[in-house]
């Protein structure tokens, strides 16, 4: 689906005085998927799935404070929690307290951190059941490329103003599978999502987030496993970054809730193989929600 197509989808939401870009599909009196994308990308990242997933389920995706189409304060103090407020926000003006979770990369620490909340709410809303796809689920085994450490650091906005498209494709090449690289037209999307509205002077402040899922890692992780909801993980295994490392942590301590290891695929996986991903979040999210 191109960006053009994919824009459609969407709707302007007011957050902390920005504009936030929020996509919909589906019937509204179906069952409602939040569906949140990592970084740096957007929400455009579900394009291969969403219109088989909003045959079943009413799709709530927003590009996130700093990402894709909505609004990137350069001096903004971007944190999980404050994304995890925007998509309680967006949640709430559909109407919506009780939903099912798709969450990818970055994606996947806001999803942490909405089940961290849900506990200490210990009511009936939020998350009922969340599948994850490749990301930093545990901090202290998250291994960010080299570019992302190096823009993490205080040299970051110099090195931010010097990034350009060739350095993202290659960033962006490492962590797909061989076998599963985008597309000339996907590399095309991806720089217009980073590269919109000035989107690279602020990378360096969304990377801040290494250090904040370090600082957090207890909270995030015992979200995990202490989780009211069920829970699946989807990994493409070939991921430098969230590939076996992450699977086998999940094993280890998460015993009883689903795992899927894709053989040859990547970061991407709803990407690189959308099917695969489309199978196994439709069984998880078609068994009753706890």
């Amino acid at each position: 689906m191109k960006l053009e197509q994919w824009r459609q989808y969407g709707r302007t939401l007011s957050f902390d005085g920005h504009p936030v870009q929020l996509y919909e599909a589906g019937d509204r009196d179906a069952p409602p998927l939040l569906l949140i994308h990592g970084f740096p990308t957007a929400a455009w990242d579900w394009h291969r799935i969403w219109p088989r997933l909003a045959q079943d389920y009413r799709l709530i995706a927003p590009d996130l404070l700093g990402f894709g189409f909505s609004a990137k304060p350069p001096s903004y103090s971007y944190s999980f929690r404050a994304q995890a407020d925007l998509c309680e926000q967006a949640l709430e003006s559909t109407g919506v307290t009780r939903y099912r979770l798709l969450a990818h990369d970055y994606g996947d620490t806001v999803a942490q951190e909405l089940l961290a909340r849900r506990i200490e709410r210990s009511g009936d809303g939020g998350p009922l059941a969340v599948c994850l796809l490749n990301g930093g689920i545990f901090p202290s085994l998250q291994q960010p490329l080299l570019i992302q450490r190096a823009l993490a650091s205080p040299l970051g906005p110099m090195l931010a103003r010097l990034m350009n498209r060739a350095a993202i494709e290659r960033g962006l090449a490492r962590v797909f599978g061989p076998q599963t690289q985008p597309t000339a037209a996907e590399m095309d999307a991806f720089w217009a999502l980073i590269e919109y509205n000035g989107g690279r002077r602020v990378v360096p402040r969304l990377l801040g987030y290494l250090a904040e899922r370090r600082r957090e890692e207890a909270r995030w992780v015992g979200a995990l496993t202490g989780s009211p909801a069920s829970l699946l993980l989807v990994d493409g295994v070939e991921d430098p970054v969230s590939g076996r490392n992450m699977t086998d942590q999940w094993r280890t301590l998460l015993p009883d809730a689903g795992l899927l290891e894709l053989e040859g695929i990547g970061h991407y996986p709803q990407m690189e193989a959308p099917e695969a991903v489309l199978e196994a979040a439709l069984a998880f999210f078609a068994a009753p929600a706890q």
